[in-house]
């Protein structure tokens, strides 16, 4: 199985399945003497955790990540960061029921035609199973420590048909926590969760968006052609489990408006008036904030019978069992926001700032 790193100079290379012994990672080319902030990483471990509150899956894992090398006395030593965060609160008896039946909208059919029928661990989906994400919050938690000055700011922007319309500026950051939506606004996070509720109790599921913004990324990250920047934030993005798709700037909308709307037009010091680039230009950061949307699908298990075929062609009946999020959109906002503090801490080593 290929395509488990990702990056150029700051990699991460990630391990495990959701019912094995452990998800774990490896990060090489940090840089060395960079003083961690142990605390901060688990806080982001937290964020995304399940059983976190009443509207994300019931299972209940500490994720606690043990960082096996490449750190001596709270200090990175330039050495590749080994770490591993254990199961421990699996039931994989939830899954016995699929064991030759392929549900509908996950991987379990794809992976048989890849890998091979009998190979797919489908316990919880093995390792096409979001629990995954886990090494890449630990990996973007540190990538974050590589970056200092650089912020990084993720909440989730609709759920279902509930959008939440305020533009970015208008919003105060440090109420994305306030919530179990991670709404930074708290009358459209009320009715996203009372929606996310009432779509669980009818045994469904519903999608959403995530809006993130970064701040204060120097002019010049990113490079022409085949790796530019927004290319790359693409890339991280639509790697996590459950996205549909990713704008950045004006996205779609910049398709209806005409050149003289959506140009930038220039201050003397080199920002710009508006900001429909989303912060980069070419490719290449300008300077000015980037920020773009990601669209997650309708978590693909659902409490309802469905037709299905099994790996013998013949159609079935089955129906969802285990503890799932009816909404991954809450607990996909950190996973959304280390992506991007790979994307960045990559390309901030890469042009030597």
């Amino acid at each position: 199985m290929a395509g488990n790193t990702y990056g150029t100079l700051f990699r991460l290379s990630t391990f495990g399945e959701s019912h094995g012994a452990a998800i774990g990672g490896v990060i090489d080319g940090c840089p060395p003497g960079i003083v961690l902030d142990m605390e901060a990483i688990q806080t982001e471990l937290n964020r995304r955790r399940p059983g976190q509150s009443a509207i994300v899956t019931q299972r209940k894992e500490p994720d606690e990540v043990q960082f096996l090398s490449g750190i001596f006395e709270g200090k990175t030593t330039g050495a590749p960061i080994g770490f591993i965060v254990p199961n421990t609160n699996q039931k994989s008896q939830d899954y016995s029921h699929i064991k030759d039946v392929y549900r509908p909208s996950h991987a379990d059919f794809t992976y048989d035609k890849k890998y091979g029928t009998g190979v797919r661990d489908y316990r919880g989906g093995g390792r096409s199973s979001a629990r995954e994400t886990i090494s890449r919050v630990v990996g973007g938690a540190i990538a974050r420590q590589v970056i200092p000055g650089i912020s990084i700011h993720a909440y989730t922007s609709s759920v279902g048909d509930i959008f939440l319309e305020k533009p970015y500026q208008a919003l105060d950051f440090s109420l994305v926590e306030s919530n179990a939506v991670r709404c930074p606004d708290a009358e459209v996070a009320a009715r996203m969760e009372d929606y996310i509720k009432e779509v669980r109790k009818d045994g469904d599921t519903v999608g959403g968006t995530v809006t993130c913004v970064i701040k204060n990324v120097p002019a010049g990250l990113g490079e022409p052609v085949f790796d530019k920047l927004h290319a790359e934030l693409g890339k991280a993005m639509l790697s996590i489990n459950a996205v549909k798709g990713f704008e950045y700037g004006s996205g779609f909308c910049g398709a209806k408006m005409r050149g003289s709307e959506h140009n930038d037009i220039f201050n003397a010091d080199g920002s710009t008036k508006t900001n429909l680039s989303g912060g980069i230009q070419g490719g290449i950061s300008n300077g000015m904030d980037i920020y773009f949307r990601v669209a997650f699908k309708p978590v693909a298990t659902i409490m309802q019978e469905q037709e299905t075929i099994d790996s013998n062609g013949n159609v079935v009946a089955m129906h969802g069992k285990g503890r799932h999020d009816p909404c991954v959109v809450p607990r996909a906002v950190p996973i959304v926001e280390a992506m991007a503090a790979l994307v960045i801490a990559d390309f901030y080593l890469l042009s030597g700032k």
